[in-house]
């Protein structure tokens, strides 16, 4: 089985409603990020790169890539668990929760990240810090102000910034934390980038309607990248 695809966490409608249960109470630090192709292919790219997405907690499916690379190597996709739909779910979910947790924002830039941490956090207070700081800035940051409850930390400083920030945050996590390693979201959130057609999204073209949208921030994701990620996932079936 290609070894990226195995580390996944895949999941259908009931695991999926297990594992938002399961990251609201937990009792010690935990990170989630997501599995598209850019991804893939970064993992491939440099050993440190890698080791920060197998140190993920949950690595979850993401991308009509990723669901093709699991039919070839005869793993069942199951649910396609994108953060700009899954990390909502799981933030409401905590702001049920009796004890409210403390919310940190890393990523984009102002205004879009306090605007996007105000939407995704439904007014609560944030403590946020842009996405083009060194990765000790953000240690430094949360050592600073995490507190003994639970504290929830998005990344949406893009890849592979955020998945290795993540790990260095885990490592210094003493209490319950939750870190989300979220691309996009805050942008999305905050209505700098639009969310593509529910057609597009269903026909598996999300990438499609972002290359045109943005064709020269995604032209080598997205043009070279695509190619070079089946011709990956087929190397990787041979060996």
């Amino acid at each position: 089985m290609d070894p990226i695809l195995k580390v996944m966490t895949l999941a259908d409608e009931n695991e999926l409603d297990v594992m938002l249960d399961e990251l609201s109470k937990t009792k010690k630090a935990v990170s989630v990020g997501f599995l598209n192709q850019h991804g893939y292919n970064l993992i491939l790219q440099k050993k440190e790169i890698g080791d920060s997405f197998f140190n993920l907690d949950y690595l979850l499916r993401d991308g009509k890539g990723i669901e093709l690379a699991c039919r070839y190597n005869k793993i069942s996709p199951k649910l396609n668990l994108n953060g700009t739909d899954f990390i909502p779910s799981l933030i409401d979910r905590l702001l049920k929760l009796e004890n409210k947790p403390t919310f940190f924002a890393y990523g984009t830039s102002s205004p879009w990240l306090e605007k996007g941490a105000q939407s995704l956090f439904n007014d609560s207070f944030v403590h946020c810090l842009d996405g083009f700081q060194d990765l000790p800035t953000y240690k430094e940051h949360y050592l600073k102000n995490k507190t003994n409850g639970l504290d929830v930390i998005v990344l949406a400083m893009g890849m592979p910034k955020q998945e290795i920030l993540a790990s260095m945050l885990k490592a210094i996590a003493v209490s319950k934390t939750i870190i989300i390693c979220g691309g996009a979201i805050l942008d999305f959130q905050a209505g700098k980038v639009r969310r593509c057609p529910k057609m597009f999204q269903q026909l598996g073209l999300e990438w499609f309607y972002r290359l045109v949208n943005e064709p020269k921030r995604l032209f080598s994701r997205y043009v070279i990248g695509i190619p070079l990620f089946f011709k990956n996932v087929f190397i990787s079936k041979l060996k």
